[in-house]
């Protein structure tokens, strides 16, 4: 582990982070993955007035389907893309497209019209989200890292909050199309944003580099994101089950070939994750950290179906988790001693163990107001934990490269690539526990066990990835 982890000598402040200075680029880099994550849970919720207006009720799970497969392709084009174009450059084009699907979508006169605008905002929300990480080492000083990576994260709890209640409003007032409309005035309005607040090219980099794809890498992934989004689609257990494991087996695929690939530049990981030391591990920890959080897709119904509450409070229930999130990143970012910051990793997933355990013990039907006040706290504790490790694991991955110059931008990148296909996964996961079961009860409980076992093995790599990297010729892994 290199001292640049956690150099309390250099460590930056909230305040400049959020000072004239660098206020833009925060926003930028905050705005796109709010746009991301609010258009994902907005969508999900005024989806239900779409279809009763356009019809196509047989594609609707294929709405957030193209979403996330179009997300993940495009993250893994993120770091041949900024090196192509630069940040300012490639932050247009992003934005560019994703109000153009967000267009589409407003105008949608069909389904099969809507599935394109979905993918064509899937692609361009996927290249903004993983460039809110990877250009962080190019438009911030590395003391902002941490911080940095706090606030670019908890936009996805601020996606949760908001997707939904605005979802529902829109929905409402039978004003569907104007939520897409929205998006497209929001997205034009940071664009004027982006020349002003970011730099043409990294300062790392005075020359374009040719637009190389990692094709190989990128098929795989994209395959493997379709069939795990595929497996939460049928009833079947069995086969949900069989598409997971066909799902993991194309994961280990673009593994063996990202590893190939990495020698001529052209994987989706850095180098530096298939070389000894603690990088592999912050990314395993960060997937598995992830992957564990999707218990909350269900939270709302098991709020509805056992503690009878109404749509829109069981709605409210699963944000405790997001909550929980956002505001145990944002605290845990203001900590800069190293060895604070090591136990903090350490710990957080045992946190999240905790706090999944305690929703699994005291789930029962006709839930009483004291216990579904208990389900929301441990969601909360569930969702400080990974909030504990995210931006410090994020801005150890970005500062952890053997060559920053060459591989930051790629490593910082994969932190989404890495987010969205485990997050894929774990609500794969979640699907199958859930219709292993014949009642909500049992279903319920076994979903927040399970995810508890997960998150506690989690801590064997967070353990890992505190672990200094090794020096020079050493073999440890």
């Amino acid at each position: 582990m290199t001292e640049t982890r956690a150099d309390t000598a250099t460590a930056g402040s909230w305040r400049e982070l959020l000072g004239p200075k660098h206020l833009g680029a925060s926003t930028v880099l905050a705005g796109g993955v709010a746009l991301y994550a609010t258009n994902e849970f907005l969508t999900i919720s005024l989806l239900p007035s779409a279809v009763a207006e356009i019809g196509g009720h047989r594609f609707y799970a294929w709405v957030t389907t193209v979403y996330l497969v179009a997300s993940v392709v495009a993250a893994t084009t993120v770091g041949a893309v900024l090196s192509r174009l630069g940040p300012r450059r490639a932050y247009l084009a992003g934005l560019t497209v994703f109000g153009a699907g967000s267009l589409l979508c407003a105008i949608a006169p069909t389904m099969e019209f809507l599935l394109l605008g979905r993918t064509v905002q899937g692609a361009a929300g996927g290249l903004l989200a993983g460039l809110g990480y990877a250009v962080i080492n190019a438009a911030l000083p590395q003391s902002l890292w941490v911080r940095a990576s706090a606030l670019v994260s908890a936009m996805w709890g601020v996606g949760t909050l908001l997707g939904p209640a605005g979802g529902g409003l829109f929905a409402q007032f039978g004003s569907w199309r104007w939520a897409f409309g929205v998006l497209v005035i929001l997205t034009a309005a940071m664009a004027v944003l982006v020349p002003v607040a970011l730099p043409g090219r990294a300062a790392t980099g005075t020359e374009a580099a040719a637009l190389r794809i990692p094709v190989w890498s990128l098929l795989l992934l994209g395959a493997a994101a379709l069939v795990i989004s595929v497996a939460g689609i049928p009833r079947n257990p069995v086969l949900t089950a069989v598409l997971l494991a066909g799902g993991l087996g194309l994961i280990a695929a673009f593994l063996a070939v990202d590893r190939v690939r990495a020698a001529q530049a052209l994987s989706v990981l850095p180098p530096s994750a298939f070389r000894p030391g603690p990088l592999k591990w912050m990314y395993l920890t960060l997937g598995l950290l992830m992957a564990a959080t999707m218990v909350d897709m269900y939270v709302p119904l098991f709020g509805q179906r056992l503690a009878h509450l109404e749509p829109v409070v069981a709605g409210f229930l699963g944000v405790a988790l997001a909550v929980g999130w956002t505001s145990g990143e944002l605290v845990s970012a203001s900590v800069d001693r190293r060895r604070a910051v090591v136990r903090i990793v350490a710990v957080a997933p045992l946190v999240m163990a905790i706090g999944l355990g305690s929703a699994a013990l005291s789930v029962r039907p006709d839930a009483s107001v004291g216990v579904t006040i208990g389900w929301a706290l441990a969601l909360l504790v569930t969702g400080t934990g990974i909030g504990m490790a995210w931006p410090h694991l994020s801005a150890w991955a970005m500062g952890t490269v053997q060559d920053p110059s060459t591989e930051g931008a790629t490593a910082a990148a994969a932190i989404n690539t890495v987010q969205l296909i485990c997050g894929a996964f774990g609500a794969g996961l979640a699907g199958v526990i859930v219709n292993a079961q014949h009642d909500d009860v049992s279903a319920a409980r076994w979903m927040f066990a399970v995810f508890s076992a997960l998150a506690a093995v989690t801590a064997v790599a967070a353990y890992r990835a505190t672990r200094p990297a090794p020096q020079s010729g050493s073999s440890s892994s």
